[in-house]
């Protein structure tokens, strides 16, 4: 339209220049000029166009999109105006479109994906389904998976819808996407119960769980939340954070962030009376086992003795509701760690016996997907540096639910508690991480390097298991289990100590921990209350530093076997 106007503009003045300086152009003069003007003007530009186009389209990497829907006609339309992908071809699984055109793409089957990547060059593969459910998402990257192609996504929908991210936005396909599951949805009088225009306190709101849990209680609009963490930096993340969903939401919620440590029972207790607290979400714990089995006393300290500071100021301060964030390396531990949470949970229930203000509960799961510990994000560095991708061992596997998912059942269960009860969450199925290591190197467009495949492009090497590792992880002691009101809560009916028995058992453990006996810690641990069955020697790194120095004639090293040990006073019962 510019085009026209400017010509017509030109032979316009063309005849008026000719009427005042000469006489009047004969009309068929001026429309061969307006013609002639329009067809080399035009068709200089469009060739010129054309041929910068067919340049730029040489160049970009030929993609085929899955989803014909909105979502593709968009992406489509986007993609057209940038310079980033050429759309070549559409896919889509419902049988009356194939065969169709959608913004001039023609539409083919999924059975014909092979074909088509091999005859038109596909060089990437872009999920346009936004509003595919989970499993369905895992299902169709699941069966892209022998195509040795990349495969990328655009956002889910309730990102799109939010704000949080444009149709146009590209991004790998994430292996917690793939992990995870469809959430179910929560019971809303169950997220309220502990919440709603209540003080809650969450300790280690730094951290993975933590902070995800502050996420979720925001969104109940509490009266107060406490955020306390040893580390700085962590809770400084957090209410920046935190701070920030406020006032986008403008929610009225009042945040305090206090640093200290969860031992530190006089502190704890000034806070939880000062500001009236009625529920502590406790997710403060060392948990990574290797990190753990090499700091075992500072790790016992704050993971056991820290909860029974923390306890015991809920119950000082009148604390409705305790909820402690457990681990499934509580059952059966083989490791310091899975020990320390064991007695965690042991203390809370012997306490509660004892409290009539304080209601205690318990929450036992596994791994969650992205947290700091995960062998997740390890993966994905060891990718992007070339690999070798380490696993530990070939056979081992993990419970894998994604962090958002985590909280969201922590809080419910912790309103289902009566007092007392250890409610374990339903963790899917188990993962070979051998099969996840395999499966995070596709999804970069890499393939393995196999004995059946010497030309792939990452290694996986076999490490051994690391002290304290178990092949797999178990969610029950026993098997009598309960269902509880949600589908993916169980309730364990688990044996445990009264006070009066497990009093004199922590006494002589915190000695020990003093003292720095760390052999006769670890004999401590191996009796019934915890089932610890270490399956390698002492991991502690000061204590080995010590063992390997020759003995002083004048002094025993700390963490050396005393020569004629006190004898266990505590008589250890059955559960």
């Amino acid at each position: 339209m510019t085009l026209f106007i400017g010509v017509a503009t030109s032979t316009l003045v063309l005849d008026l220049l000719g009427r005042a300086i000469f006489s009047p152009l004969p009309a068929g003069v001026l429309f061969d000029y307006f013609l002639l003007s329009l067809l080399l003007t035009g068709g200089t530009r469009f060739a010129l166009r054309s041929l910068y186009q067919h340049r730029l389209m040489k160049d970009k990497p030929r993609v085929l999109i899955y989803g014909a829907g909105s979502a593709g006609c968009k992406l489509v339309a986007s993609l057209r105006q940038g310079s980033d992908y050429l759309p070549v071809a559409f896919v889509d699984d419902w049988r009356g479109m194939e065969g169709t055109h959608v913004e001039g793409l023609e539409v083919h089957s999924p059975r014909h994906i092979a074909e088509l990547v091999e005859r038109l060059n596909i060089e990437k593969i872009l999920l346009a389904i936004p509003s595919a459910r989970r499993r369905r998402r895992q299902e169709i990257v699941a069966s892209l998976d022998p195509l040795n192609i990349t495969i990328q996504t655009i956002p889910r929908l309730d990102d799109v819808v939010q704000g949080r991210a444009k149709i146009e936005d590209i991004r790998d396909v994430s292996v917690e996407e793939l992990l995870g599951r469809d959430p179910v949805p929560p019971r809303q009088d169950l997220m309220d119960a502990n919440i709603r225009d209540q003080v809650v306190m969450v300790t280690g709101a730094g951290g993975s769980i933590g902070s995800e849990l502050c996420r979720q209680i925001l969104a109940q609009r509490p009266r107060q939340l406490l955020l306390f963490d040893s580390c700085e930096y962590s809770l400084y993340q957090i209410e920046q954070e935190l701070l920030g969903f406020l006032d986008s939401l403008s929610l009225a919620v009042e945040l305090k962030p206090f640093l200290g440590t969860i031992q530190d029972q006089k502190r704890l207790r000034i806070i939880l009376q000062g500001f009236k607290v009625d529920t502590i979400y406790h997710a403060a714990a060392y948990k990574h086992v290797p990190m753990v089995e090499h700091n075992m006393v500072e790790s016992l300290k704050n993971n056991t003795f820290g909860t029974l500071a923390a306890a015991r100021a809920a119950i000082d301060s009148g604390v409705s509701t305790f909820v402690l964030i457990s681990s499934d390396k509580a059952v059966r531990p083989t490791n310091v760690m899975g020990t320390s949470k064991r007695l965690a949970e042991l203390v809370c229930q012997a306490l509660a016996e004892q409290s009539s203000t304080t209601r205690f509960c318990m929450v036992r799961f596994g791994n969650v997907l992205g947290s700091s510990g995960s062998v997740i994000p390890l993966f994905r560095r060891q990718i992007q540096q070339g690999g070798p991708v380490t696993v530990t061992h070939p056979e081992i596997t993990r419970y894998f639910m994604t962090i958002p998912e985590a909280a969201q059942l922590v809080i419910q269960a912790g309103a289902m508690g009566q007092g007392g009860d250890v409610f374990v969450l339903d963790m899917g199925q188990p993962v070979k991480i051998l099969d996840l290591a395999r499966q995070m190197i596709r999804l970069s467009g890499l393939e393995p390097r196999t004995a059946d495949n010497p030309h792939g492009e990452i290694d996986i090497v076999f490490t051994q298991l690391r002290p304290g590792e178990k092949l797999y992880e178990e969610l029950l002691i026993g098997q009598n289990d309960q269902p509880s009101e949600h589908p993916r809560i169980m309730t364990a009916n688990e044996g445990y100590w009264s006070w009066s028995q497990l009093a004199p058992y922590l006494e002589q453990l915190r000695s020990a921990l003093d003292s720095a006996e760390l052999e006769r810690v670890r004999e401590l641990l191996r009796l019934p209350p915890t089932g610890y069955s270490p399956t390698g020697g002492i991991a502690d790194l000061v204590w080995r530093q010590h063992m390997a120095q020759p003995a002083s004639p004048t002094r025993r090293l700390a963490g050396a076997a005393d020569p004629n040990p006190a004898p266990l006073a505590l008589a250890a019962k059955p559960l």
